[in-house]
């Protein structure tokens, strides 16, 4: 095995380390001020998120990149495509508005479903709930890139090779002298 990059480490001296060291930081809050920049720009606390299963078919796919708005003043509409979370669950369901309850007090209820199922969500929300409100609603599908977020499942599905991607990223920062 090449350890060339060794070497090169060797061949720095503090003052090249602490700045190799810097410009990893900057990259990492680089990247942590554009996602918090895009959840201004968009209204959603996730602006970006990956389809995790075929239950859209054939609309998304697995692995599919979906960009998000959440804007409070839109009316969620029938056919939409909206992705919410659901209390006692981590992860956000990606799903279409099916049916709208509105209420006399002017709140407005909603029934979805995975357009690759055959029942609709009811069974996925927590125990006693049989609508959605607005409150639930991380964001509404606007756009999308097919297949690019595998790479995040793969990192999900595989944690050894999430580690080994990240190590080698970090060591490339490290020791890239530009």
């Amino acid at each position: 095995m090449n350890l060339d990059f060794l070497d090169d480490v060797k061949r720095m001296n503090k003052r090249q380390m602490v700045y190799q060291v810097l410009n990893f930081g900057m990259i990492v809050s680089s990247a942590l001020m554009i996602w918090k920049g895009l959840m201004v720009v968009t209204g959603s606390e996730s602006p970006i998120v990956v389809v995790l299963s075929g239950s859209m078919e054939p609309a998304f796919h697995r692995g599919d990149l979906l960009f998000l708005t959440n804007y409070q003043q839109d009316p969620i509409s029938v056919g939409e495509i909206v992705v919410f979370k659901v209390e006692g669950r981590d992860i956000p369901i990606v799903h279409r508005v099916l049916k709208l309850h509105q209420r006399v007090d002017g709140r407005v209820k909603f029934l979805t479903k995975g357009d690759n199922n055959a029942v609709d969500d009811r069974g996925l929300y927590a125990p006693g709930q049989l609508w959605l409100e607005k409150k639930d609603v991380v964001g509404r599908a606007r756009g999308f890139v097919p297949y690019v977020g595998i790479v995040t499942i793969l990192m999900n599905d595989y944690p050894k090779f999430k580690y080994a991607v990240l190590a080698c990223l970090g060591i490339f920062v490290l020791i890239h002298r530009e």
